[in-house]
């Protein structure tokens, strides 16, 4: 396992390809048409896509695709579109990113249904049948909406036209209707203070309204500390495979730390998870030392992937998977945070394996939601490089109830480590902000910071006193995680080499650990 923990990206679009099973009527000419095939079928369930083609001459601002299945037909998860559900009728709309579809273009989204031998019935694309039938008359759904900013009482929206003839737009919170505007943008005001809204958007004709568009949610101003999750304590990574692991009651017992960061989970054989591949979730060396943290009255982190090794999110199949090996380890567990440490190309870059992860995550999420969830990943000196922008305006558009978004400011050849990693982080909190529409205290609450202690593979020098520098900022910023790798280097040994067992430099015993307890 490589010393370097550089986290790049997550979850990618999961366009799973294969032979159909069964398929709707080809389009139409001069008509919006939505296709749909099997792309696997097993006994409990099937794997589904629709394919929307835009035969028209004009652009589709905004789409939604409803089906019926048949009683007792489910569907468990979705991606490339959010999905709702009436009874036995399935609403499939579009997110950010691929809801404008010029003539002649396509677009494609998938999702997860049982049982095996159910069939889509009564499909209709933006209220017209999805073989390419009249619209009755009501307006196509608005695109995805978002916010564009907030104060102590107001929350301000803006979202995407929609087709056809439209008299205006009514904005709902829940059932309750907050505002009616002709234009594509409003303020809803007279709201509390550090309160968060969820919102959809209907445009209206005479002929009546549109579906829902996709849901945002907003917080207004004036938190202390705003936004889900809530701060984490500081938990600096603790390896029990590599690197003469300490016993983590000794380490709390000489820093008062009260959480580590356990690493790592990765796949044993497809979709299994195991400690580092290959040691069991419970009775090995790993389950003893998270014994022995809650024994002390703490807690853990487990952290998923890292650079090296056989990742679960190119292994399992489907986010479903993904979801239901990350089950098997909180279960075995029992973690406050599930840590998805995304670096190593093959999940960071991997634009369908990051997909994936994150579809996965919103399983997980919904499942444990008093679990924290975590994304840590790689940056560069000004902040996320393209695969972490995407991964988070990926993760926006699909909706994903991330609590924290880390990045690990090192091994970019940085030679002054605080203003680096506060360079880093402003670039980091800009990135959520324009994703998300948050203030920036809502985004650094949504922030954390995983360093190297000592030297790191390319020899940067972050110092006890330049890593409390970085903490005491981190503080005073609102950031909610705090960690650094790791528990296994912090310990002396000056000269300058980077080993497993400790940091390159002179330092105390456990000094860093001391420090990040401090958070």
């Amino acid at each position: 396992m490589r010393l370097r923990r550089t986290a790049l990206a997550v979850l990618t679009a999961l366009a799973l390809t294969g032979a159909g099973l069964a398929a709707a009527a080809p389009a139409h000419a001069a008509a919006a048409t939505a296709t749909f095939v099997k792309t696997s079928e097993w006994g409990s369930g099937f794997e589904g896509k629709y394919t929307i083609t835009n035969g028209t001459a004009g652009t589709i601002n905004g789409w939604q695709v409803a089906i019926d299945l048949p009683a007792g037909g489910n569907v468990s998860s979705a991606w490339d579109a959010t999905m709702s559900r009436n009874g036995q009728r399935f609403t499939f709309t579009n997110v950010g990113w691929n809801g404008s579809l010029a003539a002649g273009a396509s677009v494609s989204f998938g999702f997860i249904a049982s049982p095996g031998s159910a069939v889509p019935s009564n499909c209709t694309f933006n209220g017209a049948s999805c073989a390419g039938g009249t619209n009755p008359g009501t307006p196509g759904t608005p695109g995805a909406p978002a916010v564009t900013g907030a104060t102590n009482t107001g929350i301000s929206l803006s979202w995407g036209a929609s087709t056809g003839t439209v008299t205006g737009y009514r904005v709902y919170e829940g059932a309750t209707q907050r505002a009616q505007v002709t234009g594509t943008s409003t303020t809803i005001t007279g709201l509390t203070t550090c309160t968060t809204h969820t919102y959809t958007v209907k445009a209206y004709n005479a002929q009546g309204e549109s579906g829902a568009s996709s849901p945002v949610t907003g917080t207004t101003t004036g938190c202390t500390n705003p936004g889900p999750g809530g701060k984490m304590a500081g938990a600096p990574y603790l390896y029990m495979g590599w690197g003469n692991p300490p016993a983590p009651a000794t380490v709390m017992s000489a820093t008062g730390v009260k959480s580590f960061t356990m690493a790592f989970i990765l796949a044993s054989g497809g979709c299994t998870p195991a400690w580092d591949g290959n040691r069991p979730l419970t009775g090995g060396a790993d389950a003893q030392a998270i014994s022995q943290i809650k024994a002390a009255g703490g807690n853990v982190q487990i952290s998923f992937g890292g650079w090296s090794g056989n990742k679960l999110g190119p292994n399992c199949s489907t986010p479903a998977a993904f979801a239901g090996a990350v089950q098997q380890v909180i279960n075995a567990v029992g973690p406050a945070v599930v840590d998805f440490d995304i670096e190593n190309t093959d999940e960071f870059e991997n634009y369908t394996v990051q997909d994936r992860i994150l579809n996965g995550l919103k399983i997980v999420k919904q499942n444990n939601p008093n679990v924290k969830v975590v994304v840590t990943f790689g940056t560069t000196r000004t902040g996320p490089n393209a695969h972490g922008i995407r991964l988070i305006n990926q993760a926006k558009a699909l909706a994903v109830p991330i609590d924290n978004y880390t990045i690990m400011p090192f091994d970019f050849g940085g030679s002054n480590m605080y203003t680096d990693t506060v360079n880093a982080s402003e670039g980091l909190k800009n990135a959520l902000k324009s994703a998300n529409g948050w203030t920036d205290a809502v985004a650094y609450s949504r922030m954390g910071i995983s360093g190297m202690n000592g030297l790191s593979d390319q020899q940067e020098l972050t110092s006890p006193q330049t890593w409390t520098q970085i903490r005491d900022w981190a503080k005073s910023k609102g950031l909610t995680r705090l960690a650094y790798w790791a528990v296994n280097r912090d310990r002396p040994c000056p000269g300058g080499g980077v080993t497993s067992n400790c940091s390159g430099i002179a330092q105390t015993e456990w000094e860093f650990t001391r420090i990040t307890a401090g958070f």
